[in-house]
């Protein structure tokens, strides 16, 4: 007899929410968590801040040609050093200055006769990133190191970013939120349900894609230019949460 007095609710709530799993535990019903998650109501919240930049990355560098290894290096090292030099002229802290590429590379022709490729010289590459602090004064930076490299500057691209993105984030997870809330009320209207508590937030991925601007394409130098205008625009960030809401 005791065996179907708990055997009933199990019945009523497989017939209620559609399982056909039920379990007793100390004299009381449990639902399967596969059950329990496919209750309530589901949405998906997004948050968009636009955020105004305030750091730049510029990646430059030094790319210097030369019959031998020893003459390459030799002036890839005095060029780089002067733009070294240049970039803390400018404000660039040191810690600011990240080396991203070094090498060395032999450059050859092909000789037809001899079936065989002939070393002709050496390409010496030495590739950092600068970060700016200011802004604004992106463009003087570019021109200054631009003089300091001469024909051997490389500058390939400038990227801008945020330094801080803690309160933009706050304010994107306030507004994804509110959007959660939103959708979830109109669904719940829909479906002639009042709409409880939320049981259930999970925050996504935050999507920030930095804005990057190339100079070059294929390895060539930055031409001079007095005065080089840079725009930094400005940066969206986007940020997704889930939320569950109980039927009330």
């Amino acid at each position: 007899m005791k065996r179907v007095r708990w055997l009933i609710p199990c019945l009523i709530v497989a017939l209620a929410l559609g399982t056909v799993g039920c379990a007793q535990r100390d004299g009381q019903v449990t639902i399967p968590v596969s059950v329990q998650q496919n209750t309530g109501v589901w949405v998906t919240g997004q948050g968009e801040v636009m955020a105004i930049p305030d750091i730049a990355t510029l990646s430059l560098g030094i790319e210097a040609q030369k019959d031998t290894v020893a003459e390459a290096q030799a002036q890839a090292n005095e060029a780089m050093n002067d733009v070294m030099e240049t970039l803390k002229d400018n404000g660039i802290d040191e810690k600011d200055i990240q080396t991203q590429r070094f090498s060395i590379y032999p450059i050859t022709r092909w000789l037809e006769r001899e079936n065989k490729e002939e070393i002709i010289g050496y390409r010496v590459t030495n590739m950092v990133t600068a970060k700016i602090r200011k802004v604004d004064e992106a463009g003087v930076v570019i021109d200054a190191v631009a003089r300091a490299g001469g024909d051997y500057i490389r500058i390939q691209n400038i990227s801008f970013a945020v330094d801080d993105t803690e309160p933009y984030y706050e304010e994107a997870r306030e507004k994804a939120m509110e959007d959660a809330k939103n959708k979830a009320e109109q669904l719940a209207d829909l479906a002639g349900v009042r709409l409880g508590k939320p049981t259930y937030v999970s925050e996504g991925a935050v999507y920030l894609p930095p804005i990057t601007r190339d100079f070059y394409e294929g390895g060539m130098a930055v031409p001079a230019a007095p005065e080089t205008s840079i725009s930094p625009g400005e940066l969206k960030l986007t940020l997704n949460v889930q939320v569950t809401y109980a039927i009330a």
